[in-house]
């Protein structure tokens, strides 16, 4: 499941962003590539070795997980801090699947849900398209500044090459209570149809089944 949520990101949140990413020292992207997809990464992220970039991180981690939408697709046990990435103009990252296991190697984190948050604003450059291929064809998401879009990090994706300008965004990866991408599927739509009844018939019998039946299909498929 694709999701994509827009205003993650306050108007505020955004030009905190922007203006401290400014002043860090971004490196090439392959220090964070795996073995396959060193062969296709060609971008520039925040240096890893940079204090002053966890600030950044808790803005970006801080900001999903108060969103809704995107409690509700995703599910999060955990959130990984942040990369800060930077494409400029012919810079692209090609076919790859991200890594299953992610952090040290002594407290690894599965990665069940890849996420884009988008920093620069879509008239600031051109190209640039996150691409994801699924079995329903091809996918590109290119959304406006302080959206985000969630999909499942099993999912074969790219960057397509920036042709102008300058493309920021903040890419993160969540372990799920739930790994299994159908189950949250049922979930974030059962999720968001016990919300509206909630809101708009609280006292009604079916609002109570609903929630039952999230409640307890929850209880079944989630791992702690």
């Amino acid at each position: 499941m694709i999701v994509c949520i827009p205003d993650v990101l306050t108007a505020d949140e955004i030009k905190k962003l922007r203006a401290e990413a400014a002043l860090l020292p971004f490196v090439p992207g392959l220090e964070t590539a795996g073995g396959r997809a060193r062969r296709v990464k060609n971008n520039e992220q925040v240096s890893q070795k940079a204090e002053e970039r966890k600030p950044l991180h808790e803005i970006v981690v801080g900001a999903l997980m108060r969103s809704k939408e995107f409690q509700r697709a995703a599910l999060p046990k955990r959130v990984r801090p942040p990369l800060i990435s930077r494409y400029r103009e012919g810079m692209a990252y090609g076919k790859h699947v991200d890594n299953a296991l992610m952090g040290p190697k002594m407290g690894r984190e599965r990665s069940d849900v890849s996420v884009t948050v988008f920093i620069s604003d879509i008239d600031e450059y051109d190209g640039g398209e996150l691409v994801i291929h699924s079995a329903f064809g091809v996918q590109e998401v290119k959304l406006p500044s302080g959206s985000a879009v969630a999909y499942p990090s099993s999912s074969l994706h790219e960057v397509a090459a920036v042709t102008r300008g300058e493309r920021l965004v903040a890419v993160t990866w969540a372990q799920s209570y739930v790994r299994d991408e159908s189950q949250r599927e049922i979930l974030a739509h059962l999720a968001q149809v016990k919300d509206k009844m909630n809101d708009a018939m609280p006292d009604a019998e079916e609002t109570d089944l609903v929630h039952h039946a999230y409640t307890n299909l929850l209880r079944m498929w989630a791992e702690t």
